[in-house]
């Protein structure tokens, strides 16, 4: 943040522990406002996550389809992951596609970041393009009930507009496919032992 920023800036003055549970960890910080009063703000502490934009050969993306207990709907969504403690952004996508679609991909190309929920949580998730994909076995963790399909760009786009498709993610996964396959947002790929690097 610029020092032009000065008049928008919250000072962090402590923090309690809300809830620590198996996925969630809560905090309530108590912040000094730029006019030097205090408040309060809740939010999610989050490791981090990734989300990998697949490209068949044949022109179409892999996508899932999964039940989302909060929204209480099955919705439809790019593949993506937590990162694991230490782990890698890279090898949490190639882990997540594998066992979530049981794709591997021969080249990898890091797009961007993007932070879904920053009015109550510090989660931002890399976005991952993956291409010359392999089949093979997915390995889905105990309890994880996916479906998993492919559409052309053009069917996501459209379900995008008519609001089929609402995960942030997805949507933002889709602007960027756009801009991608119209040459106006280039990627450097590079072959999976190569390892391109998140920004």
């Amino acid at each position: 943040m610029s020092d032009a920023d000065t008049h928008l800036r919250e000072t962090p003055l402590r923090r309690e522990e809300v809830l620590q549970g198996h996925f969630l960890h809560v905090v309530r910080d108590t912040v000094r406002l730029p006019s030097g009063q205090e408040a309060t703000r809740e939010y999610v502490l989050h490791p981090g996550a990734v989300m990998v934009i697949g490209l068949l050969d044949d022109g179409q993306v892999v996508l899932e389809r999964q039940y989302r207990h909060p929204m209480r709907d099955v919705m439809i969504e790019f593949p993506a992951g937590k990162l694991d403690a230490g782990e890698d952004s890279l090898v949490c996508a190639q882990r997540e596609l594998l066992e979530e679609t049981g794709y591997s991909a021969r080249e990898w190309a890091w797009a961007g970041r993007l932070a879904p929920t920053i009015a109550y949580s510090d989660e931002t998730i890399d976005i991952w393009f993956a291409r010359g994909l392999v089949q093979g076995e997915r390995q889905l963790d105990d309890g994880e009930f996916l479906d998993v399909f492919s559409a052309t760009p053009a069917e996501l786009q459209a379900w995008c507009r008519s609001g089929e498709v609402i995960d942030c993610k997805t949507l933002v996964g889709a602007l960027w496919l756009q801009n991608v396959l119209r040459g106006d947002w280039p990627l450097a790929w590079a072959s999976t032992a190569a390892q391109p690097a998140a920004g």
